[in-house]
């Protein structure tokens, strides 16, 4: 753990959170020759979230951490996607023409940003309880579990949905949408029969969306009204294989025999969260020398398939704002406050667009949402977002 309880160390940065935008925005600032640390509570790499889809605008930012190249070997680019209509008999299909995008294992991901660190820049077991600022220095000080303290001249807060630096920065708590989506992986030892498309079919409440990997494994979600015996499969993954099971019942054979042969480890049952995008436009990202990142900033639903690259855009951007000040000598907390507040502008119009989006998009799929409303949000997303793919456009720019 950290240390004697009372101890206090000294950083120049912290990042909590070994999750995949604290670990790019570690990488990020290793690229520019800026040391940090990153704290992460649990024992050892983190490998739940099954798989993740990086559109291009997310390729852009790896080309950026040097590591696009590897990853590109392990899974296989998205051709085309199709939309199924199950109950209408009705299919769209459209091809890929917005760049290179793949669905890759999250734990591929995890680990090549992980192995592309100095080996002593993730702190394992470190589980931060709260942080203040020192009223001598205003600095950041952390507190670790186990009564120990590090001071920080930059605190960066890449710890998720339900950020502990995040709540230090007094930001609106992230909000439920009401549908559950349950993830999973299928491995096919003789190679799977499907082509290499985003696929995602509907029946009555209930969608089913599948992407291969690459020619053997599959990742697919089902998404559905979120139920309170969802909380209840969630806990054991045999119980939520049954119940993915039951869910699709009536779907495709290839769907239920995809379900029925997944890999019991993969297995997890979420309900959606979500940061409101008039949070995201009034919220506060900076106190002192803290901001936060990736989904403790941003948090939004699976819709658009963006999550993971936005926040790999984050830690791009992050890391170019802060370089200058970071790599002078003594820094100067003034200058990383600027830094900090150009990165917070840079991001902030972005991560509302995208979320706003994405909100429209959760309000149309939600069973709950009023006729009303519903046509409300057609009408927004027609005059706001013409173009759906729109966003993978978007180029982060350079370190």
């Amino acid at each position: 753990m950290g240390g004697a309880e009372g101890e206090v160390k000294q950083e120049e940065m912290v990042i909590v959170g070994a999750g995949i935008c604290g670990l790019a925005t570690a990488l990020a600032f290793h690229r520019k020759g800026i040391r940090c640390i990153v704290l992460e509570r649990a024992e050892s790499l983190r490998s739940s979230g099954v798989a993740i889809t990086i559109l291009p605008n997310g390729w852009r930012a790896l080309h950026q951490l040097n590591v696009a190249s590897i990853l590109r070997k392990t899974a296989c680019p998205i051709l085309g996607t199709k939309d199924i209509w199950l109950d209408k008999n009705k299919q769209k299909d459209m091809p890929f023409i917005s760049g290179e995008a793949r669905c890759l294992k999250r734990s591929d991901l995890i680990d090549t940003l992980y192995h592309a660190l100095p080996p002593d820049v993730v702190k394992f077991g470190h589980q931060i309880i709260s942080v203040k600022l020192d009223p001598q220095t205003s600095y950041p000080m952390v507190q670790l579990q186990d009564g120990s303290f590090i001071a920080a001249k930059v605190l960066i807060g890449c710890d998720g949905a339900k950020s502990t630096v995040a709540d230090f920065l007094e930001l609106k708590p992230t909000k439920l949408f009401d549908l559950c989506s349950i993830r999973g992986l299928t491995n096919y030892p003789n190679c799977h029969p499907f082509a290499h498309d985003s696929v995602r079919m509907r029946r009555n409440n209930v969608s089913v969306g599948r992407i291969p990997i690459d020619s053997k494994l599959v990742y697919w979600f089902v998404a559905h009204p979120w139920m309170q015996a969802d909380n209840i499969a969630s806990v054991d993954t045999e119980l939520i294989r049954q119940y993915t099971f039951n869910l699709v019942k009536g779907f495709p054979k290839d769907v239920v025999e995809m379900v029925k042969n997944s890999d019991l480890d993969s297995l997890c049952s979420t309900r959606i969260r979500y940061r409101a995008p008039w949070d995201l436009l009034l919220g506060s990202f900076r106190k002192g020398t803290v901001t936060v990142a990736g989904d403790a900033m941003h948090v939004m639903g699976p819709y658009l398939g963006q999550g993971g690259s936005v926040g790999l855009e984050d830690a791009i951007v992050l890391a170019r704002n802060l370089a200058k000040t970071m790599s002078s000598t003594p820094t100067d907390p003034t200058n990383v406050k600027e830094a900090i507040d150009h990165y917070v502008k840079e991001r902030r119009m972005r991560i509302v667009q995208l979320s706003t989006q994405t909100y429209l998009t959760g309000l149309l799929i939600a069973e709950s949402t009023s006729l009303l409303v519903k046509f409300a949000c057609i009408v927004l997303m027609v005059i706001l977002f013409r173009k759906a793919s729109g966003q993978t456009k978007y180029d982060c720019g350079t370190l």
